[in-house]
């Protein structure tokens, strides 16, 4: 290990906003002896040939495939030799600071194994990226909307912690991916990011078993970041609709048993059955948002078609 950090970018045709993250994140090193890795999905924006052009020092991985963001992350990790290894999406902005203050308060606290900073909408808003681990009562209140109706709820609003003022260092179940700083330590003892996520709950995943090995979380809002947020995913909004709560049941199966995650996939089928029950007058009435609702419909039936169809992934 000859670096204190390192940085690794996952990028999939977002070549404006992965020129802005690494332009913030070379700006905002603060002295940290870093690398930054870039693994390219297989862009067809001319991402890579920019990295290569713009940010000779980066290290620069082509893939011939989109490998998702877990094998991708993995790639990275294979490559670099950071005491920490951060992972930071492409569609973020480092603001001052924000890096040497994660990098610290490792330093400062062997037991963390994974910290997170505070991440900001565009207009400075909170974005809330830290949750519960999913389950059959997470999705079920989602299901019949309660975690809408009481987000302050602390039973309600749990998945999400819409309870919380996210204010304070605190201890968490896991953090979003979008901006995680790992020790290496810990991933040599629990492993990497698990490959079988193609996108989505990997770092709960990741959380979940570094927690049981003993390492804390920690959630750190005074290191902060804006993320714009799911500007790949937006590319194939209507896919990473449907993938997500997959990726949930995949968490559930392997922690919490087949039995949970029958009841997940119920809670997911009773969910998407009301919202089509909502949506689908609006479509027929709204003839300005037509596109969008068919859209949503669709996602909603692939979800029950899915969570009716048995199988397990």
């Amino acid at each position: 290990m000859n670096k204190h950090l390192s940085i690794s970018i996952v990028s999939w045709n977002t070549k404006d906003l992965l020129r802005q993250c690494l332009q913030s994140t070379f700006a905002n090193l603060d002295g940290l002896d870093a690398e930054v890795i870039v693994v390219d999905n297989a862009s067809q924006d001319g991402s890579a040939d920019m990295v290569a052009r713009e940010f000779p020092e980066v290290t620069l991985i082509r893939c011939g495939t989109n490998h998702g963001f877990a094998k991708a992350n993995n790639i990275a990790y294979e490559h670099s030799g950071g005491k920490y290894f951060l992972l930071l999406n492409s569609d973020t902005i480092v603001l001052p600071g924000a890096l040497i203050t994660l990098a610290k308060y490792l330093d400062d606290s062997p037991r963390v194994g994974a910290v997170a900073p505070k991440l900001l909408n565009a207009d400075g808003t909170l974005q809330r990226s830290c949750s519960c681990y999913p389950s059959p009562v997470t999705e079920a209140l989602d299901a019949v909307f309660l975690s809408k109706l009481f987000p302050r709820s602390k039973i309600f609003g749990r998945y999400s912690m819409s309870y919380w003022d996210f204010d304070e260092i605190r201890e968490v179940d896991f953090a979003g991916g979008s901006c995680l700083m790992l020790r290496r330590e810990a991933l040599e003892q629990v492993g990497v990011l698990d490959e079988s996520y193609f996108m989505y709950t990997e770092e709960a995943d990741l959380c979940y078993r570094l927690r049981n090995a003993g390492w804390s979380i920690v959630y750190l809002p005074h290191a902060q970041i804006v993320h714009l947020g799911g500007q790949s995913a937006k590319k194939i909004a209507g896919k990473m609709a449907v993938e997500l709560p997959k990726s949930r049941h995949r968490f559930i199966l392997k922690f919490q048993g087949p039995a949970k995650a029958a009841m997940f996939k119920g809670a997911v089928a009773v969910g998407g059955l009301c919202r089509m029950a909502i949506w689908g007058p609006l479509w027929i009435t709204a003839n300005g948002q037509r596109p969008e609702l068919k859209t949503k419909l669709k996602v909603q039936r692939d979800l029950v078609k899915w969570a009716l169809g048995g199988g397990r992934k």
